[in-house]
């Protein structure tokens, strides 16, 4: 039996190496394109000596010759809020160029595509729980506008080839994700506490605390993420995937502390400019089409998170 091939663009970094994993495990031929930006060489290291993966070292903006693939799988783009300003032109351009690019090739080989968007599309939301049919509340001239708006735009391309030229492209749009592999100095909150609680340095809250996120362990994103791929309903569709258990930043330090074996206090800074005061995805399309819900409790997520934080730090690689 011939083995399914699969694309997928951002597979060295934090979600890409972790669904190239299970691509694998789920009997796929696996092609992982990176251009080493954002992503690490670490991170797929495991998977070098697997006959069926192949690392295919390219940058997506500059339209590379792929070779043909079954299913394209679009994580390409830098995500952490640190590389907004320092990368906001490469961000942008990967998420329309690169995804021009991919739909395009997934056209020629009549291949299935996920372009994966963000629950950053949303922007700082007036809806509560956001639906995919909001629209979203995106300050485009701001500091998050390079990823937020390319998303978007990312988005209406997979709606505008799929209605001109009947390409299969499904979207998720990601909420906030945590796991093993990601970079201590991502940006994002959940390795900057662990981070700093590791270090015995006090976690630093932006804002009051009072700010709401769901957070959804990596594995139940992968499983999402292959249930969107598989779902016949979702051809040319958009859902949201991501945690139901709403948390203010206050308690998500609070429970940082309690999990790790620190001296570290909580200190309080300015909330950055267009930073979302609450985020919540309403799950229920999810539910309907593939019957997926998260089942890793945020507690047991994080300390599997901050041990695997604590190796890497033992090992100098973090």
């Amino acid at each position: 039996m011939s083995r399914t091939s699969s694309i997928v663009a951002g597979g060295a970094g934090f979600l890409g190496s972790h669904l190239c994993e299970r691509l694998l495990a789920d009997g796929h031929k696996v092609i992982c394109v990176d251009n080493f930006g954002s992503g690490r060489r670490a991170n797929i290291s495991s998977l070098r000596n697997d006959e069926h993966f192949r690392v295919f070292e390219a940058d997506l903006r500059k339209e590379p010759d792929l070779p043909p693939a079954d299913q394209i799988y679009h994580l390409a783009s830098r995500a952490s809020p640190a590389d907004f300003t320092d990368f906001p032109v490469q961000i942008a351009l990967t998420n329309t160029r690169g995804t021009k690019y991919l739909i395009e090739h997934a056209v020629e080989h009549d291949a299935t595509m996920l372009f994966a968007s963000t629950s950053e599309v949303y922007g700082d939301p007036e809806v509560h729980p956001q639906t995919e049919s909001y629209n979203g509340n995106v300050n485009i001239r701001g500091p998050r506008g390079c990823y937020d708006e390319s998303k978007r735009f990312g988005e209406t391309l997979a709606v505008a080839y799929h209605e001109k030229y009947g390409v299969d492209v499904r979207t998720i749009r990601i909420f906030n994700t945590y796991g093993p592999r990601m970079r201590s100095d991502d940006g994002r909150v959940v390795p900057t506490f662990l981070k700093q609680a590791i270090r015995d340095e006090d976690l630093t809250i932006h804002g009051d605390g009072s700010q709401t996120r769901t957070f959804c362990y990596v594995d139940d994103m992968i499983g999402g993420i292959r249930e969107v791929m598989h779902c016949d309903a979702m051809n040319g569709d958009v859902v949201n995937i991501g945690g139901q258990n709403e948390v203010s930043i206050q308690t998500l330090a609070e429970t940082v502390l309690s999990i790790c074996e620190t001296d570290s206090d909580i200190v309080y800074e300015p909330l950055p400019k267009d930073d979302p005061t609450k985020r919540r995805p309403d799950v229920t399309k999810a539910e309907r089409l593939f019957n997926w819900e998260s089942s890793v409790d945020l507690e047991d997520g994080l300390r599997r998170v901050s041990r695997s934080f604590e190796e890497s730090t033992a090992r100098g690689s973090n």
